[in-house]
């Protein structure tokens, strides 16, 4: 008889762990423990949300109210996969996560871990605010192998 997976958490998440985006692979490899797709959702309250750095990551930006209610997906993961989550957002020395409430395509609201930035130069506000994040040839996102400077030193671009 099957066990039963015992899940930890639900995550919202708006970049590049989106299906068919970069780091998508995170949430599929089972060495990083197990995520369920629960389906698509949105923000309930607005947050900027921009591409940033060299390197053309997605930032959302501890601004609540100001930017767009963003879009995502919300998985449901074990504890094993929250702290791969972690480690990939380098939580909590940069990102930082928090609940928020999201609004699934049902009109059901649920309570998210999301990740994001506290400490960005303003001039992070100024960049074109998005809705939804898509990786494209025009701003290519790298992944951390790749990176010759770290993200967090990068936030000038």
């Amino acid at each position: 008889m099957a066990e039963k997976l015992r899940m930890a958490a639900r995550v919202f998440v708006y970049g590049t762990l989106k299906r068919g985006e970069p780091n998508h692979h995170w949430l599929t490899k089972k060495e990083n423990g197990q995520a369920r797709f629960l389906g698509r959702g949105k923000t309930e309250t607005k947050f900027p949300l921009v591409v940033g750095t060299r390197y053309n990551i997605p930032f959302l930006l501890a601004r609540p109210g100001e930017g767009n209610h963003i879009e995502g997906e919300v998985y449901e993961v074990d504890e094993t996969m929250l702290s791969k989550l972690d480690i990939l957002e380098d939580y909590p020395d940069y990102y930082d996560r928090e609940q928020q409430t999201i609004l699934m395509e049902q009109n059901e609201t649920i309570q998210c871990w999301l990740y994001l930035i506290r400490n960005f130069p303003d001039k992070m506000l100024a960049k074109e605010l998005l809705i939804s994040y898509h990786n494209t040839p025009e701003r290519p996102y790298n992944e951390k192998s790749v990176r010759t400077v770290s993200a967090r030193d990068d936030l000038s671009y």
